[in-house]
């Protein structure tokens, strides 16, 4: 493989990171900003350093995960890998544009099976390690709709005969429960496309083992913080607003119940989709309240996002890939 198109296919991979950011932040900063507990440029700046130092605190559990366990490691070329990477990529430019919220680990993965499947066939995909994956993500929202519901629950209760005076501790303490959330989204979502990057580097002969280099791991995490401190407004707006009115309680709840959940999953190596339990942890929260406060229109079309993420992220990188395979002849 020629240098230049490795240096191409780890700079598509950063820009998926980047984007993978700027896509994501809302998940962060949304309840925040609505709630009033900090301005914009400061929510997003925080989450930012967090997201920075959070591929270097917990380890590279998910990104081993995403390179040994969805395709097989001769099926993961770097042209495979490339277009795994374009289509998630288009993908989220796409959803951000509508201001969807959707899952860059979907689209990442849909990429991936759909690229390989047309280069190498079925057998190409590893089963039991698909069968983790999907059930991670399937599941993660459902216990982040529970934990937010629960959660919420429990503050209230804590609460009662409590003065307004109270919304100044819920939005004093999102300093904490957002740090930890970009810290665990940072970890997360980061870690994914360093398993990228490592499966590419390996493809292409440049290591030796699957051992993620610690230069993957600072460009990725910067990737992903300099994509977060920029801010993907329309999907902030849908976040934010369009679920329910977000109040302090809101918003400290949520973000506590959405880190407990994606810092476990990424301590045992289960890339969670943040944008999936984020949302569904502010279902839960507000459904705790009164279950018509929720707008599930709003709930539903996000969900119909979802189902179709993988299939058109696998149909997008099939294309890709045979598009690259041309150019490349």
């Amino acid at each position: 493989m020629s240098p230049f198109f490795l240096i191409a296919f780890v700079a598509i991979a950063l820009l998926f990171d980047f984007l993978n950011g700027f896509h994501d932040s809302a998940n962060i900063v949304a309840t925040m900003i609505s709630s009033r507990a900090m301005e914009p440029r400061q929510a997003l700046g925080l989450s930012a350093v967090a997201h920075l130092a959070g591929p270097f605190l917990f380890g590279v559990a998910v990104a081993t995960t995403i390179g040994h366990e969805v395709v097989e490691e001769s099926a993961a070329t770097v042209t495979v890998v490339t277009a795994a990477l374009t289509a998630a990529i288009i993908w989220n430019v796409v959803t951000w544009f509508l201001g969807i919220p959707s899952s860059s680990s979907h689209a990442l993965i849909g990429g991936m099976i759909g690229a390989a499947v047309l280069r190498h066939g079925f057998d190409a995909v590893l089963l039991p390690g698909m069968l983790k994956i999907l059930l991670t993500l399937l599941i993660s929202p459902v216990v982040g709709l529970v934990a937010g519901h629960a959660l919420l629950k429990l503050v209230l209760f804590l609460a009662r005969g409590a003065t307004p005076r109270i919304n100044t501790f819920f939005k004093r303490a999102q300093l904490v429960t957002a740090t930890a959330l970009a810290l665990s989204h940072g970890a997360n979502d980061a870690q994914k496309t360093m398993g990228i990057i490592t499966m590419g580097l390996l493809a292409s002969g440049a290591i030796s083992s699957f051992k993620v280099p610690l230069w993957v791991i600072a460009a990725c995490a910067g990737s992903i913080a300099l994509g977060t401190s920029m801010g993907g407004w329309r999907i902030i707006r849908t976040l934010g607003g369009k679920f329910y009115k977000i109040r302090p309680v809101h918003s400290f709840t949520s973000q506590a119940a959405s880190a407990c959940v994606i810092i476990g999953a990424a301590l045992i190596g289960g890339p969670v989709s943040t944008t999936h339990v984020v949302s569904s942890t502010i279902l839960g929260v507000g459904s705790a309240e009164r279950v018509n406060m929720v707008r599930w229109g709003t709930a539903r079309q996000i969900v119909i996002t979802w189902v179709l993420t993988i299939p058109a992220a696998g149909v997008i990188a099939a294309l890709v890939h045979l598009a690259l395979e041309r150019i490349m002849l």
